[in-house]
Formats: C-alpha cells, sequence, structure tokens
C-alpha cells in the first residue's frame, strides 16, 4: 500500500474537535533569576506514577519559552472552579500578571497560588521538541490537593462546569489501561 494522498488540513476544524475533550485549567508556574513566570495552561498530564512524572506544554513562539527553559523547577496550580479571574489574568500574553497577585514561593521558587485545588511542586527532568510546542517532563517532588474544591474545567472554547453524579468511580488506574 502506498501512501495515502496529502489531504488539506483544517486548523479551525481540527481545534473544535480537540474542544470536545474537556481539560482542567491550570497555571503552570516558575522562577528564573529574579523573574517570576506564570502561564494559563490546559496541556496537562500525569505521565508516569512511578516515578512520578507529569508533563505540560508550552508554545515555541512564546516570548518568556527560554527563561522557562532555564527554570530549574515548576508548580502546576490547578485551578479551582471559582478562579476563572486568575486563569484569565495569567492567559494573557505580555501582561504583569502578577501585579496585586498573592502567593507564596514554594520550595523550588515557584509561586504558588492560594485557594488552588491541587498544586504539583516539580524539578525539571527533560524537554523535547514537539510540532510547535516544547513538551516539559518534570517530577513531582511534592503536592497537595484540596478534594472539596471542584477543578476549573475548560471545553468548547469556554469555561465548564462539573456536575456531581451519584456513581462513584473506581480507584485509577482501571483495570483497562493494562
Amino acid at each position: 500500500m502506498g501512501l495515502e494522498p496529502e489531504m488539506s488540513f483544517d486548523q479551525q476544524a481540527f481545534r473544535q474537535a480537540l474542544g470536545q475533550f474537556p481539560t482542567g485549567v491550570c497555571v503552570v508556574t516558575c522562577s528564573a533569576g529574579s523573574q517570576q513566570l506564570g502561564m494559563t495552561i490546559s496541556s496537562f498530564n500525569c505521565l508516569s506514577l512511578e516515578p512520578p512524572l507529569i508533563l505540560f506544554s508550552i508554545d515555541r513562539k512564546a516570548v518568556s519559552l527560554p527563561l522557562w527553559e532555564k527554570a530549574a523547577g515548576y508548580a502546576v496550580n490547578v485551578l479551582a472552579e471559582n478562579q476563572k479571574d486568575i486563569s484569565n489574568r495569567f492567559a494573557k500574553s505580555r501582561s504583569n500578571k502578577w501585579e496585586g497577585a498573592k502567593f507564596a514561593h514554594g520550595q523550588f521558587g515557584a509561586p504558588l497560588l492560594p485557594g488552588v485545588a491541587a498544586v504539583f511542586e516539580c524539578i525539571r527532568k527533560a524537554k523535547y521538541t514537539a510540532g510547535d510546542h516544547i513538551l516539559f517532563i518534570a517530577e513531582v517532588r511534592s503536592f497537595n490537593s484540596s478534594i472539596d474544591r471542584m477543578p476549573l474545567v475548560f471545553s468548547k472554547g469556554r469555561y465548564a462546569a462539573l456536575e456531581s453524579t451519584e456513581f462513584v468511580a473506581p480507584l485509577w488506574p482501571l483495570d483497562i489501561h493494562y
């Protein structure tokens, strides 16, 4: 069999299709020298439980990318459903995101935001170029979770809300993953 002819790729339709998959909303942070960095992301995943690895990605066109690449550690702040304003603040490029923001410094210097659903403090492990993004792989060294807080969710180009159900999911990972 030969290769299929190259078809035209509709990026807008692709983005719409990806929007069918709901994601959580995080603000990933780090310190680079005396500078605090932070950006809203939805590209956050658990990569491995043993060792505890996570990954996130940053667009290669991001002005702050060289500083992110130099950082030794990161904090992934999983936003709570009432933190849309924080998501919007850190989604803006080239703005003073930290003006008036409350945060504490984590063990690796990365800013920790208050009121989040969970936070993961990580050290840099690896980075890879993948298309128009850089994948950052980090090892989780500590974390904190507030199970009483619902996470902020994004789907179909807007914020969404989760509803509680009567069904209680079994512990992760499910048997179907093995």
